[in-house]
């Protein structure tokens, strides 16, 4: 966890919805010089802030509406803290709650450097990062029309295809063997919206890989060179990494991978584990999916595994390879160099 310690004349701290949003400005000894609901535009903040701009930062909590506001302090050249929502106990937790309470809090928290932090992810990628979560969500969309057809064999006990119909060249006939009109009208339907979906997830991929390339194009094929990565879990880790400083250390970055487990303790005593819905659920998802991979056509890798599973069990052997893949790019990321089998197989970082 990282809190916000700067020291600054002026501290704001402001409740964000999508119409209104409520300012809370303190000043250096905790004295309240504003407090204001506004509309969430961008002429009555900066009027409203104009009196204390010389040192002022701004901070939020972590809510779907933060992007204008970020890119409108970068501009104005105003400091911009995003608050982390599942850290700031202090607001949803409080007896009271309402925006004027929640502004004053944030503006607490900012000011006594207790304030936990959240990744400002900067405009020039993080459109195409949101981008590649759309497509995520086409894709289990379409998963859930294929689910559907099978699903519905199963309704009317027929004999579910012999070939996968998520390849288009296996749908020929699927349909026709209902002689419900109805159900196979149903069928024809789920048919022509993955037949669309195919094409709008074949085009929005070609679009991102251009992108990446645009962006960064070394380190896009630097992590296509690891195995079991490619296209698409190559664009996952590139855009939900950004940049790799940002991580001080490999332990931060694995911790935000979601691939390790923290430990809770007391007095010298083991309580169990926690946290595990704090990080990034899309690069746990990509480091998990690239770990069955790797195994693929890789009998250093299935041996590698082998070992593994004989010492921890085959479950807790899958996750501490995926762990392994998460620190091995985040060295190569950090050291701008591609993957090497024998050093992977041979030490752990």
């Amino acid at each position: 966890m990282r809190f916000y310690t700067e020291s600054h004349a002026h501290y704001c701290g402001i409740d964000l919805h999508a119409k209104t949003m409520y300012l809370c400005i303190l000043d250096r000894e905790g004295k309240t010089v504003l407090h204001k609901n506004l509309r969430s535009r961008s002429e009555p903040f900066l009027a409203a802030i104009a009196p204390y701009r010389d040192d002022l930062v701004v901070a939020v909590e972590c809510i779907f509406t933060w992007y204008w506001l970020a890119d409108l302090c970068r501009r104005e050249g105003i400091p911009f803290v995003l608050g982390h929502a599942l850290y700031m106990k202090a607001i949803h937790g409080g007896k009271a709650k309402n925006d004027k309470v929640d502004a004053f809090k944030i503006a607490i928290l900012l000011r006594g450097g207790t304030l936990p932090q959240a990744y400002v992810y900067p405009p020039e990628m993080r459109a195409t990062r949101d981008l590649l979560r759309r497509r995520q969500h086409l894709v289990r969309r379409r998963g859930s029309l294929l689910a559907h057809i099978q699903n519905t064999h199963h309704q009317y006990n027929l004999p579910v295809p012999a070939k996968k119909v998520a390849y288009a060249a296996n749908r020929a006939g699927v349909a026709e063997v209902f002689s419900d009109r109805d159900a196979r009208k149903s069928l024809e339907v789920d048919l022509l919206l993955i037949e669309h979906y195919d094409q709008v997830i074949r085009d929005l991929e070609l679009h991102l890989e251009k992108r990446a390339k645009q962006h960064d194009a070394q380190v896009y094929y630097r992590l296509r060179s690891v195995p079991g990565i490619g296209k698409i879990l190559a664009l996952t880790i590139l855009y939900e990494i950004h940049d790799i400083a940002r991580f001080e250390r490999v332990q931060d970055f694995v911790s935000y991978a979601r691939l390790v487990k923290c430990e809770h303790s007391s007095a010298g005593k083991r309580l169990g584990t926690g946290g595990a819905k704090i990080g990034n659920v899309h690069l746990k998802w990509a480091f998990s999916e690239a770990a069955v991979l790797f195994l693929r056509n890789n009998p250093a890798g299935q041996a590698h595994l082998r070992r593994l599973a004989g010492r921890h069990g085959k479950a807790k052997a899958l996750s501490i390879l995926a762990s392994k893949l998460g620190r091995t790019v985040y060295f190569m990321l950090s050291q701008d160099r591609a993957f090497e089998m024998e050093r992977f197989l041979g030490r752990t970082h």
